[in-house]
């Protein structure tokens, strides 16, 4: 019975972190292309805004997790560069949404294994087995086919979706850097609760001189459109609901089993977004993702049996 319930636990915790992840992603491709709230530094700092409360609420109060305390100024320093990287692809990621189809985009976001390994080795010079570099070839090629076969190619939106999936592998590595010492080490939810506010320092005085008629038209949109507070309260609740969802299924769960599950996540947001949003989509689009996908699949069993 307890390895029944444990299954029926870490099934749910599965849904909801497809489910959030997913839903975050299609709410932000309807807020930014299809509903006319193009903001996508307001989104962010709305989404960080949620995590900030929500975290803190889950921590302080709920005990999901320990609170872990800053020890000093330098890991503060530490957290808050984090911030900053994590801002610029979280941002670059949802202005990418504003040109590109979301079944695109999951495409050159799959890419991340291949800057991670890119940044690892320039920030440590320690080199991977052959054959794990061997693996991202098909990542990089997939995704070089995929562009060519995307009827609705931008180049501003690729370039904003590499520079957000770059900064999202940086951020990784960054982290494994910066937070070494076992005395500086936070689980990734206590992470978020200080990375957030510090995100929201920097991201409102760039929404209000980046987007200066964002108060008016948001103001605006809210008085048109009865459900807009609502998509924009449950879009930002789904952000939180992410990044807790993601630390549970990986404290729940092992890495290869994460590994498989991610990989299906990314096929099955395509899937759901080319049924919702109706983007064209070619047999050589479709290809170059199959390939960059089974690049990224490879990538991980090399690193699983070469470490």
């Amino acid at each position: 019975m307890s390895s029944k319930k444990q299954t029926i636990f870490i099934s749910s915790l599965v849904i909801l972190w497809y489910s959030s992840n997913i839903g975050v992603l299609l709410l932000n491709k309807f807020l930014l292309s299809n509903y006319g709230f193009r903001f996508p530094i307001f989104l962010t700092m709305c989404h960080m805004a949620a995590c900030a409360i929500l975290s803190y609420i889950s921590i302080v109060f709920l005990k999901i997790v320990p609170l872990q305390t800053l020890k000093s100024k330098s890991q503060f320093v530490k957290i808050a560069t984090l911030s900053i990287v994590f801002c610029g692809s979280v941002v670059g990621g949802n202005i990418s949404l504003r040109y590109l189809a979301v079944s695109f985009n999951q495409a050159v976001g799959a890419t991340t294994p291949f800057f991670t390994a890119l940044f690892a080795y320039l920030a440590t010079l320690k080199r991977e087995a052959w054959v794990t570099y061997a693996a991202l070839v098909p990542v990089v090629t997939g995704v070089v086919i995929a562009s060519g076969g995307e009827p609705s190619f931008h180049f501003f939106g690729f370039v904003m979706c590499i520079s957000a999936t770059a900064a999202r592998a940086f951020k990784s590595v960054l982290q494994g850097i910066l937070l070494s010492s076992e005395g500086e080490k936070l689980n990734s939810m206590n992470l978020l609760l200080y990375m957030s506010p510090i995100a929201i320092l920097v991201l409102l005085p760039a929404a209000l001189i980046m987007e200066p008629n964002v108060v008016d038209v948001t103001l605006s949109l809210g008085r048109e459109h009865k459900f807009m507070w609502l998509l924009l309260l449950v879009n930002s609740v789904m952000a939180y609901s992410a990044n807790l969802s993601n630390f549970l299924v990986t404290k729940h769960t092992s890495a290869l089993t994460l590994q498989v599950l991610g990989n299906a996540k990314g096929a099955v947001a395509v899937v759901i977004s080319i049924l919702l949003f109706k983007n064209p989509v070619t047999v050589i689009g479709i290809g170059g993702y199959m390939i960059t996908v089974a690049g990224v699949v490879a990538y991980g069993e090399a690193k699983r049996r070469f470490r």
